[in-house]
């Protein structure tokens, strides 16, 4: 099995960053059809699978290009590269991947290819062309509907974050992502591969939330900087656009009719913040207004306090359900 070992200070200088390249070639990885599709992408690609394969399906570059780097199991390094930044920009990151060689590039999806490379990724202009698809599925498909997204990515890291308060970073870290799970004596499973123990000492650690199933590690040397992408799931991938019912959007108003409609799943005040786009202090009067209307109760959850909607809140929700806004 692949094995991280990882000291305090790695762990204590950890980062969650959302990067929109990560989002990016998960995304890719989905229309590809060679990954397996998480939930949270499903109606995703319904809606982009039939223009994404009119744009590139007579393409003679794309779909061998992505038959050699992006296999199941295995992306080309350099379109995985961690981010930097705290918050950083997909033209920055898009700009990181043209900075690559094309000899680089083959390199690295030769890495563990079993097959001779395809003629069409041996000749000059790998990268600028690699580079001209990932732009066009984050222009098309993934620009659009990134500030929701984003939103949703936020949420989980306040979700992570508070698990890091009340449980520490084996309570963050175990199952993070499929096959991934804390050894102990600073050891990390990083996945179920055979692959030789990795040193991860002194390096900057950065966790990185994005809609596939699996997500992936990557790093980067120099620069010593590793990065593990991992899912968002559960209620975390809740749509954070979805319209509460007329009828209850009129009778407690809609910030708050919006709020007891994302607490279909128990949620922290900050994690609400990060869904909506409240201040803390607003979206903390929200909801004692409707725990003193009946409507929304809290719990202690270690150090956090999560609110939940009662049987009453429940049934107001229920009246009519809960539909998406019209699209722009």
């Amino acid at each position: 099995m692949g094995v991280w070992r990882i000291d305090a200070d790695v762990l204590a200088g950890g980062r969650f960053v959302v990067s929109p390249m990560a989002e990016t070639v998960g995304c890719l990885a989905a229309l590809n059809g060679q990954h397996r599709v998480s939930p949270s992408q499903r109606d995703w690609l319904a809606e982009h699978r039939a223009a994404f394969r009119a744009r590139w399906a007579a393409d003679p570059f794309a779909l061998p290009f992505l038959r050699d780097a992006i296999r199941p199991g295995w992306l080309a390094d350099f379109l995985v590269r961690p981010p930097r930044g705290d918050a950083p920009r997909f033209a920055d990151e898009l700009a990181r991947v043209a900075d690559t060689t094309d000899e680089q590039a083959r390199r690295d999806i030769l890495e563990t290819l079993d097959r001779p490379l395809a003629p069409v990724l041996r000749g000059d202009g790998l990268v600028e062309r690699a580079v001209e698809l990932l732009d066009w599925v984050w222009r098309h498909t993934i620009r659009p509907g990134w500030p929701r997204r984003r939103r949703v990515f936020e949420a989980d890291i306040v979700a992570r974050t508070e698990r890091l308060g009340s449980g520490g970073w084996t309570a963050v870290l175990d199952r993070l992502r499929p096959g991934m799970r804390w050894l102990g004596d600073g050891r990390l499973q990083i996945n179920a591969y055979d692959y030789p123990p990795r040193d991860v000492t002194g390096s900057r650690l950065l966790f990185v939330p994005v809609t596939a199933y699996r997500g992936w590690v990557a790093w980067e040397e120099p620069g010593d900087v590793h990065a593990i992408v991992y899912p968002c799931t559960g209620w975390l991938a809740q749509d954070p656009d979805v319209v509460p019912p007329d009828a209850l959007a009129r009778l407690v108003g809609p910030a708050r009719a919006r709020i007891l409609t994302l607490l279909a799943a128990p949620k922290s005040t900050t994690q609400l913040v990060a869904l909506t786009g409240q201040t803390l202090g607003s979206a903390g009067g929200h909801l004692r207004v409707l725990r003193e209307a009946g409507l929304a109760d809290r719990r202690r959850a270690g150090r956090s306090v999560l609110y939940y909607r009662t049987e009453l809140g429940d049934a107001l929700c229920r009246g009519e359900g809960g539909r998406r806004p019209p699209r722009p």
